[in-house]
C-alpha cells in the first residue's frame, strides 16, 4: 500500500517540485526559504495548487518547511506557518500538519524525494489554529499515525466546519481536506520514544497563544518546536491568547535549555530564535499597566501604547493594534 502511495506521489509532483535544499545543518535561517511565491497568479482549479516545497534541514534528523511571514491568502494557499518532520529510525514525526490535505502530501512527497519514503509514525499538533493542523486527514489516511494535540480542536471543530482556511484557499488546495478529531490530548508533560529517540510534549498550564498550547522537546539533541508561542519576523496574533501566559510559556521554554528551536513563523532557529516575542510580551505588559496607572482608558491606550520597535516586522500593521487591545482588556482585570 505505502509503495503505491509513494509511485502515486511521485507521479504527480514529479514536474511541480522545486530544488530540495542540501543537506548541510543550518541552525540560523534569517533569510526567507523557499515559500509559496506570494504574487503568482492562482492556477485553475482543475489543476492542484504547487506549494513549491522544500525541506530545510536545521538539525540532525530534523528537517522543516517555513511557511511565508504573511496571513494565509489564494495567492499563498495558506502556507504560512512552519511545521517539521523527525526522522526516528525507519520512520517519521512530525509536528504541525499545515493547511490543507494537499499540503500535507507534498509535503511527505518532497521529504521522501529528500530523505526516504518512511511511514508517520506520530503527528503532534501545537494548538488549535487551522493552519497548523488540516493536514492531519493525510496522515491518518495514509500510515495511521498518531495524532497528539490540544482538545479543542476536537471540542471547537468538526467534520464539515468551514474553518478560515476553507474559506481562503483556492479549491485546488483545500481539496480533500477534512476537519478529523486528535486521538490523544494531555494536561501533563507526555513522554514517547521512537527508535531511541526521546519526545516530551509538553502543555502550557496557563492561556498563551491560545487557550491549549503545547510545545514539543527533543532532550537528546536539544531541538524544540515551539509552534506559534513563539515567531520572529512578524508580529503575533493575540485574539485567542494572553501576555501574561506567553510570558509563562517562554519561561517553561527557556528552562529546556534548547539549542535549535523552530518558531511556529519565522525563520530564525539559533539562540536568538526567541528575543523578539520576549521582548514584545514584556514591552506589551510593562506600557500597558504604566498607561493603566496613569488612567489611561481602552479608548486611548492605542494612542499611548504603539510598539514602534515592532514596526518594521511584517504584519505590524494589520495585528498590533488590535493585540494592544486584547492586552489592556486582559491585564485591565489583573
Amino acid at each position: 500500500m505505502q509503495k503505491k502511495i509513494i509511485a502515486s506521489l511521485f507521479v504527480s509532483t514529479a514536474l511541480l517540485m522545486t530544488a530540495c535544499s542540501d543537506s548541510k545543518t543550518t541552525t540560523e535561517t534569517k533569510t526567507a526559504p523557499a515559500v509559496a511565491a506570494t504574487e503568482a497568479a492562482v492556477p485553475a482549479a482543475n489543476t492542484e495548487f504547487d506549494y513549491k516545497l522544500a525541506p530545510k534541514k536545521v538539525a540532525d534528523n530534523v528537517w522543516c518547511f517555513f511557511g511565508a511571514l504573511d496571513k494565509p491568502t489564494p495567492e499563498n494557499a495558506g502556507n504560512m506557518a512552519n511545521n517539521c518532520y523527525v526522522k526516528a529510525g525507519d520512520t517519521y514525526v512530525v509536528f504541525d500538519t499545515g493547511p490543507s490535505y494537499v499540503f500535507a502530501k507534498q509535503a511527505y512527497a518532497a521529504m521522501s524525494k529528500e530523505v526516504g519514503a518512511l511511514p508517520v509514525k506520530v503527528i503532534v499538533n501545537s494548538h488549535e489554529h487551522d493552519d497548523h493542523w488540516l493536514g492531519n486527514d493525510f496522515y491518518k489516511q495514509e500510515f495511521g499515525a498518531e495524532l497528539i494535540g490540544p482538545s479543542l480542536i476536537n471540542t471547537k471543530y468538526k467534520a464539515g466546519d468551514k474553518t478560515r482556511m476553507f474559506k481562503v484557499l483556492p479549491e485546488n488546495a483545500i481539496a480533500g481536506t477534512k476537519i478529523i478529531p486528535v486521538d490523544k490530548s494531555i494536561k501533563k508533560e507526555y513522554d514517547f520514544t521512537v527508535a531511541g529517540i526521546d519526545f516530551q510534549v509538553i502543555p502550557v498550564p496557563v492561556k498563551a497563544h491560545t487557550g491549549e498550547d503545547y510545545f514539543l522537546f527533543m532532550p537528546q539533541t536539544k531541538v524544540l518546536f515551539a509552534g506559534d508561542l513563539v515567531m520572529n519576523g512578524r508580529i503575533t496574533s493575540g485574539r485567542d491568547g494572553a501576555v501574561i501566559g506567553q510570558i509563562t510559556a517562554l519561561d517553561m521554554i527557556k528552562a529546556k535549555n534548547w539549542d535549535v528551536l523552530i518558531p511556529g513563523h519565522g525563520f530564525i532557529t539559533d539562540k536568538t530564535a526567541t528575543d523578539e516575542a520576549r521582548l514584545y510580551f514584556t514591552l506589551t505588559r510593562d506600557r500597558i499597566m504604566e498607561a493603566i496607572d496613569n488612567d489611561i482608558d481602552a479608548t486611548e491606550i492605542n494612542e499611548k501604547v504603539t510598539l514602534p520597535e515592532f514596526k518594521d516586522k511584517k504584519m505590524y500593521d494589520i495585528l498590533n493594534s488590535n493585540n494592544v487591545s486584547y492586552a489592556f482588556d486582559e491585564i485591565d482585570m489583573l
